[in-house]
């Protein structure tokens, strides 16, 4: 059985933890599998008996000290894959993949297979990158339309699309573990789902759902995830829809609060591979989402759901100012609540699609790459 070592920041909140953490668990049967992380500190995801080895190089402040991290993370990493004999080590994100380049390519030119996982159109920022498509032994992208864009501008040759995967029948049971603590006991509930970053385009959500909560007071917006979300809140408050808004916070278990959405609304400007919208839709919730990067498109394949034009990435906290493209957004939404016969329709072909993304799939092509 080859070796297999992921490696990621931490297995802290994120969807690239997720990846990873879910990749561990679906991959034992077939790999001798562990994870190294940088920080193990507030391990979010449940990764059973895998080994989670600490590197203790979590992130420190200052240039020389990132510099310093990189070259000592990836000697770490280099004696790990020696000490344990890896075939193969597979890093998710750029910190990751630079310390498994480093490890890899800097410290041994032997050794281990290098597999960078590209996780997010934010990635092709990185300045590392062409080094990324250089020195690896395959670049798996989380999307069609990142890979493309990566062999175009960098004449990679060895880029591999490796979308996620959902256990449907898992996310479905899970659904049904508990009743979720809600503020309200009736309504149609409006989710998203997600950390508070800016990349999420939250500001605009909550623009959005003002509008359609004026024309449907029925109607209650649930975000789930991990943050303060102050100005949120505030904008929620000067929006006057504070008490029809629940921020659920970070939650282990996120399925019984999404299940009882009746549409998923995603409002990100940036994305790589958005789990939380092929979750979201594999609970039969309708989905409406912005043409970001990368992601929506590629996975409502023009008839699965809503595609809305991508939208303003400066942050708006001013309650008097929304914009031309919230106010379509907001129109969009409303018609589709207000048609039952579209609402179902949308319901039974977002099941349909996310059974598409399986962890068969995804196993499969590992599995072929790996020669195991």
């Amino acid at each position: 059985m080859k070796k297999l070592l992921l490696i990621v920041p931490s297995l802290h909140q994120g969807g690239s933890e997720k990846v990873c953490a879910n990749t561990a668990v679906i991959l034992k049967p077939y790999f001798d599998v562990r994870i190294a992380v940088f920080d193990s500190a507030n391990i979010d995801f449940n990764v059973e008996d895998v080994p989670v080895i600490d590197l203790g190089l979590p992130s420190r402040p200052g240039k020389l000290a990132k510099v310093l991290n990189v070259l000592r993370r990836g000697h770490r990493l280099h004696e790990l894959k020696k000490r344990e004999q890896i075939d193969i080590a597979y890093s998710f994100g750029p910190t990751a993949n630079l310390a498994n380049i480093f490890a890899g390519r800097l410290f041994s030119k032997k050794g281990a297979k290098c597999w960078l996982g590209v996780m997010s159109y934010m990635d092709m920022d990185s300045s590392w990158l062409g080094l990324f498509c250089k020195k690896s032994d395959r670049l798996l992208c989380c999307s069609k339309t990142l890979r493309d864009m990566i062999e175009k501008k960098y004449a990679c040759d060895h880029t591999y699309t490796l979308q996620g995967f959902f256990d449907i029948e898992q996310i479905q049971a899970l659904a049904k573990e508990r009743e979720p603590e809600l503020p309200w006991q009736d309504g149609r509930i409006i989710v998203s789902m997600g950390r508070e970053d800016v990349v999420k385009g939250f500001w605009h959500l909550l623009k959005i759902f003002s509008l359609v909560h004026k024309a449907l007071p029925d109607t209650k917006l649930l975000i789930i995830g991990k943050g303060e979300f102050t100005d949120y809140r505030r904008l929620a408050v000067d929006l006057g829809i504070s008490d029809v808004v629940c921020f659920a916070g970070l939650q282990r278990n996120p399925y019984p609060y999404l299940k009882k959405g009746v549409l998923y609304l995603l409002t990100s400007y940036w994305e790589g591979f958005p789990n939380a919208l092929v979750e979201a839709m594999s609970l039969g919730l309708a989905a409406v989402a912005t043409d970001c990067m990368t992601g929506p498109s590629e996975i409502f394949d023009g008839k699965y759901g809503v595609l809305l034009p991508n939208m303003e990435k400066d942050p708006d906290f001013n309650a008097s100012h929304i914009g031309e493209d919230e106010k379509n957004a907001a129109k969009r939404v409303i018609d589709l609540l207000e048609n039952e016969e579209e609402m179902a329709r949308y319901s039974k072909l977002s099941v349909e699609r996310a059974s598409v993304f399986s962890r068969e799939a995804y196993i499969k092509k590992i599995r072929e790459w790996s020669g195991g």
